[in-house]
C-alpha cells in the first residue's frame, strides 16, 4: 500500500528550501515520489494520506548516547521518539542494543551523515512542531511513533 505523507511544509534535507504543502509518498521500505500533496494525490489517487501539522523532513541520525531505559528495545524506542532512524555504531555498543536497532530497521552507522529524503532511497522521515518536539517518525517506510 502507497501512502502520501503531508504537513504544512516539507524540507527534502534539513538545510534544504520549504517546500509549503510538501509531500512524501512512501511505498513499502521506499521513497515513491516527492512533491506537493497536490501533485502527489494526482499522481497516486488511491493512496492514503497521513496530513500533518509542522515540518516533514529526513529522520535524523541520533549522534549521542542512546537514552536510558530498562531494556535496549524501549532504548531504540526512546530514539525513534526523538525522530531519529540512525544511531551511531559508538553508541550501540552496550550488550543487546544492536539486536533491538536491527529488529526496528534502525540504522547503525560508522559515523554521522547528512540525511535527506530523495526518490527511491530508504523511507525515513520524522515531523517536527515548531518547537522541535517530534510529532511523528518514519522508519523503513512503517510509522514508528505518533505523539497524540
Amino acid at each position: 500500500m502507497l501512502t502520501i505523507h503531508a504537513a504544512d511544509e516539507f524540507r527534502a534535507g534539513w538545510d534544504a528550501e520549504p517546500v509549503e504543502g510538501g509531500a512524501v509518498a512512501v511505498e513499502g521500505a521506499r521513497v515513491a515520489a516527492v512533491g506537493t500533496l497536490a501533485e502527489l494525490e494526482r499522481r497516486f489517487p488511491h493512496a492514503r494520506v497521513r496530513r500533518w501539522p509542522g515540518v516533514l523532513g529526513p529522520a535524523r541520525v541520533h549522534e549521542g548516547p542512546l537514552p536510558d531505559a530498562p531494556s535496549p528495545r524501549e532504548r531504540v524506542h526512546a530514539v525513534l521518539k526523538l525522530g531519529a532512524t540512525a544511531v551511531l555504531a559508538g553508541h550501540a555498543d552496550a550488550p543487546g542494543l544492536r539486536e533491538a536497532a536491527a529488529r526496528n530497521d534502525v540504522v547503525v552507522l560508522a559515523g554521522p551523515r547528512p540525511a535527506a529524503v530523495v526518490e527511491g532511497g530508504r523511507a525515513d522521515l520524522a515531523v517536527f512542531d515548531d518547537g522541535g518536539a517530534c510529532l511523528a517518525t518514519v522508519c523503513a517506510g512503517r510509522l514508528v511513533h505518533r505523539r497524540r
